[in-house]
């Protein structure tokens, strides 16, 4: 085969083949361009969507047509009507239950502990007989002390007859002077015996006396420390019972410096604050209490000023050093206009609500100042009024003069909201006229709606009428 023949055969392959390739990075050029231009008028499409009436209306659909409204669709959203309601201001702290009196019983003699008549855990009142210790030493102490006194008695009753005597041979002259003076001061240093004696007397007594160990307050007595057969004395640590005061009781807890100045003007101006404890997963009150009393300074530490509240507790259901959540009501604001909390927003120029526009179905962003809030409630002191209603859900969605959709409306929202066509009344379904198993139009009002909703060919359609004529025919 001829080489020289070949060669004008495969430079006119190679010719076309460059030229499809140089083709086909063109074209791959175009539709690259095109696909990015397409994906940025979609993301700019779906970021700003158009609000514009007259450019919803000339869809395909027509005037109201389903094109038009898809064009601008509305937000389903939550309401809310702002009312006038009392909120109370309540200011919450972590409290800590504290007794009143807490009383470690110690004996006051020393002796072998003869009884004891109290059980672990009994309610006991002021004045109750806990233990008695072995008192036959403190019996003979005081016999002996009213031996001396009576001893000292009679020695000054003798000296006071014989100063009277001595007395009485002074005014007939027959005795010097110095002696009556010895016997006045031998009478008062008997006096002055007798007085001790009788100190010593009732000191004995009262020794006898603390063989008997007595409540000193009334409360709940704690675990035994002591058997019956030990020695006890005052200097023992643990002593005999600890009782502690639990009716009434106190909570102790921790309030902001900044509130310190009107809670000082409330206890001052005699008004009682009411003050409730909760337990520690706030669903129970245990109890229900006034305010009692500030300390007098602030803990420079922690910025907080301890404040102090007093319970019955009746029901027992506070226990010494137990934590409590505490819920002091400072105040009542009466006659407020308050909204969900979910109805307020913030924003870069402050707080906002989005407020329902009557029938329109359209919101407008309201500026507005927010007073005292609660778990759920939030004043709106100014830019509200009572009775408008704010949206509560679904406002992240939503810009100034945007279309809703409110709980109540029919799905497909245009019937239910600003009059769209009278199809999406009827549950958004056309029937084909003169299909199998549909039934005929009830009324001409119905038939009109429905012709109005069709398209221009198939109204048009001499084919696609047929079946209609057929149908009023029969």
């Amino acid at each position: 085969m001829d080489p020289k023949a070949e060669t004008p055969q495969t430079g006119a392959d190679i010719s076309p083949r460059k030229r499809l390739s140089r083709r086909a990075s063109i074209i791959g050029a175009l539709v690259a361009v095109l696909a990015l231009a397409g994906t940025g008028w979609l993301a700019w499409r779906l970021t700003h969507p158009s609000a514009d009436p007259a450019s919803t209306a000339a869809g395909p659909g027509g005037p109201g047509g389903q094109a038009g409204r898809r064009n601008a669709p509305a937000t389903t959203v939550g309401v809310a009507t702002a009312e006038r309601s009392s909120i109370p201001v309540i200011l919450e702290a972590l409290g800590t239950v504290t007794p009143q009196a807490t009383v470690k019983v110690r004996p006051q003699v020393s002796g072998v502990m003869e009884k004891v008549l109290f059980k672990e855990g009994q309610m006991v009142r002021a004045g109750d007989l806990l233990a008695t210790i072995d008192p036959r030493q403190f019996e003979m102490a005081l016999m002996q002390a009213t031996g001396q006194r009576q001893r000292d008695e009679a020695q000054l009753d003798s000296a006071r007859v014989t100063l009277q005597r001595f007395k009485t041979l002074l005014e007939q002259d027959s005795i010097a002077r110095q002696e009556v003076d010895t016997q006045a001061a031998l009478v008062k240093q008997l006096e002055g015996t007798v007085v001790v004696d009788k100190a010593a007397e009732g000191m004995a007594r009262l020794n006898l006396a603390y063989t008997r160990v007595v409540a000193p307050v009334s409360g709940r007595v704690g675990l035994r420390t002591v058997d019956v057969g030990n020695v006890v004395s005052s200097s023992d640590a643990n002593g005999i019972a600890l009782i502690t005061q639990l009716s009434p009781i106190d909570v102790v807890f921790a309030i902001p410096q900044d509130q310190a100045g009107e809670l000082q003007q409330n206890a001052g101006g005699g008004i009682a604050m009411k003050v409730s404890a909760l337990d520690r997963t706030r669903s129970a009150t245990l109890d229900t209490g006034v305010f009692s009393s500030l300390d007098n300074q602030v803990d420079t530490t922690t910025g907080t000023v301890k404040a102090k509240a007093r319970f019955a507790n009746n029901q027992l259901a506070l226990f010494p050093s137990q934590f409590v959540n505490v819920q002091l009501l400072v105040k009542t604001i009466e006659n407020a206009v308050v909204v969900p909390v979910t109805a307020l927003r913030h924003g870069s120029t402050g707080d906002y609500v989005y407020v329902v526009n009557g029938a329109e179905r359209t919101v407008s962003l309201r500026p507005v100042q927010r007073g005292q809030a609660t778990i759920d409630k939030v004043i709106i002191s100014s830019g509200l009024q009572a009775g408008e209603r704010v949206i509560t859900e679904g406002a992240d969605r939503l810009k100034d003069g945007a279309k809703i959709v409110l709980p109540g409306d029919q799905p497909g929202g245009a019937g239910a909201g600003a009059g769209g066509g009278a199809g999406g009344g009827a549950g958004g379904k056309r029937q084909r006229p003169g299909a199998t198993g549909t039934a005929p139009a009830p009324s001409g009002s119905a038939s009109a709606s429905a012709a109005a909703d069709a398209p221009a060919d198939y109204a048009s359609s001499p084919r696609r009428r047929r079946p209609a004529s057929q149908a009023e025919g029969s």
